[in-house]
């Protein structure tokens, strides 16, 4: 039996996110109540961990790709639906996002895409 090849980090984006200090926190939301850091990186998809204080809103906006959220702590709520720890939800390229409130401290991670590959924030 012939050993493994060793694995290639090559095309690979792989972070700590809790207690690592290398990946730097930054502004997120035009209002000042959230920071993100973003994870990883990969064919222009970003993974964002958000933290956000209650009243953090996002301006509507129409989604030029697919974007994933899920919870990990707090609730919003999101395009009239109340969304706590463990709930998640997928928007479709095109789609209107129009309410997105968060209603206690609040903790997601957040994966998107951008076409020029800079964070949304």
């Amino acid at each position: 039996m012939e050993p493994s090849p060793s694995p290639s980090l090559e095309g690979w984006d792989i972070a700590r996110v809790d207690g690592d200090d290398q990946l730097p926190w930054i502004p997120w939301g035009a209002q000042g109540k959230a920071r993100a850091r973003i994870a990883a990186r990969a064919d222009g998809y970003h993974v964002a961990i958000v933290e956000a204080e209650p009243g953090y809103r996002t301006d509507p906006h129409v989604h030029e790709h697919p974007e994933f959220l899920y919870v990990i702590e707090g609730t919003l709520s999101n395009q009239g639906r109340t969304m706590t720890a463990g709930d998640v939800f997928a928007a479709a390229a095109g789609s209107r996002h129009t309410h997105f409130v968060a209603e206690t401290p609040l903790k997601y991670v957040s994966i998107f895409k951008t076409e020029n590959g800079a964070e949304k924030g």
